[in-house]
């Protein structure tokens, strides 16, 4: 099959590593990709962005950037239509941007069929988050572009009923969470040597993985581990982000610098030697609709997780069997099973030696999904292909 994977982003983050890692699942399948996005999307090291967009943010008023995303539907159609037309594609696979219509316009002109991955109900986030200017434009695209499609591909059964409350028809959604790669996440150091490795002290190593877009989680684990001296424990961070130099300050006035190692950018084929060296991994927060990536990666690599009792995350972990689970709604609860993880080894070795059988159980990686995808597209082509006069339901 041949497969044309759309997108619009230009950043190198959990974006790129989503888009990457079905590519490779859908070659290592026999299936043709052509990949059609920002020229710059190639070019962009892992961790960095565009600089010219981030400069027009900066510059220029929000409503306006809005209105200059609708415009880029311009370039963006006549890239996807040359695309089309020389490539011929069988599907188009492409992943949510708010104010992309290209592949709506695509579809409706050559009835090809596009499967919709959407990893965020990006109105509401950028909304929320004082990211958008333009409400009423921006819940009217996200759902003319949620109801134009053939296909939504939510990462979660939570992103799914809200996708269903755009009036999304149940049939046309199917959940489909992030995955892993278990060559890339495969045989790792010990825990001891991966320390060793990256020259942390003989700590239980508390970890996180991921962009540091706010210093308040991490933060509360700063004042955990300084809230209790009488226990051998130590932060390692592995990524990077605005929130650095407020973690490291806040280390230094609670009296722990010395506790708190941030690594910086970690290319993606790293990623796994440092969290090897973790003894438990933690998820201190998360959107309610997400399916992170890290957590992915903890599991395979068999770490001993912590993570928020939420609806998302019991759609992948199971308390007290693969992950020590706590109510985030209550106060001190993420602390005190911190506390009981630190204290019990036994408890950690169990999680962790019981974390990658979820992998395998639930079939959670990136060829699995890239086998789900090929389904779906089938089913779509073969519903073009079916006689006038016997027309498939959906």
């Amino acid at each position: 099959m041949r497969i044309l994977l759309h997108h619009r982003i230009a950043s190198r983050d959990g974006q790129s590593v989503h888009i990457e890692e079905m590519m490779a699942a859908f070659q290592r399948q026999g299936h043709e990709i052509v990949l059609v996005g920002p020229a710059s999307f190639a070019s962009t090291g892992f961790g960095g962005s565009n600089s010219a967009v981030d400069r027009i943010k900066r510059l220029i008023p929000g409503a306006l950037y809005e209105l200059l995303e609708l415009a880029y539907n311009i370039p963006a159609f006549v890239r996807l239509w040359r695309a089309v037309r020389r490539h011929r594609p069988d599907v188009i696979y492409e992943r949510f941007s708010l104010f992309l219509f290209a592949g709506l316009w695509v579809r409706r002109l050559t009835g090809l069929p596009v499967l919709l991955e959407v990893n965020s109900p990006l109105f509401e986030e950028r909304a929320r988050n004082d990211g958008l200017r333009l409400h009423a434009l921006g819940r009217w695209a996200q759902g003319v572009l949620w109801r134009g499609m053939d296909r939504i591909l939510p990462v979660t059964g939570v992103l799914a009923d809200m996708v269903a409350a755009y009036g999304v028809e149940r049939a046309r959604i199917t959940v489909i969470p992030n995955g892993i790669n278990p060559w890339r996440f495969g045989a790792v150091a010990d825990i001891a040597t991966a320390k060793q490795a990256h020259a942390l002290p003989p700590r239980l190593v508390i970890g996180f993985t991921g962009f540091i877009r706010g210093w308040n989680a991490v933060h509360r684990l700063i004042d955990f581990v300084a809230a209790r001296p009488g226990m051998d424990l130590h932060i390692l961070v592995v990524g990077d982000g605005p929130a650095r130099d407020s973690l490291l300050a806040h280390a230094a006035e609670r009296g722990v610098p010395d506790r708190l190692t941030i690594s910086g950018v970690v290319e993606r084929d790293d990623v796994a030697g440092w969290v090897a060296a973790f003894d438990i991994a933690v998820l201190p927060g998360l959107t309610p609709y997400s399916s992170p990536l890290k957590l992915f990666e903890y599991l395979q690599l068999g770490r001993a997780i912590l993570a928020p009792d939420t609806a998302n995350i019991r759609e992948i972990l199971t308390d007290g069997q693969d992950a020590l689970l706590f109510d985030p709604d209550e106060e001190g609860a993420m602390e005190a099973a911190l506390e009981r993880l630190c204290a019990d080894a036994a408890l950690r070795h169990r999680l962790a030696e019981a974390a990658p059988g979820t992998i395998t159980a639930k079939s959670l990686t990136w060829d699995r999904n890239a086998e789900r995808v090929v389904a779906l597209a089938q089913e779509e082509i073969a519903l073009r292909a079916a006689p006038p006069n016997r027309p498939a339901a959906r």
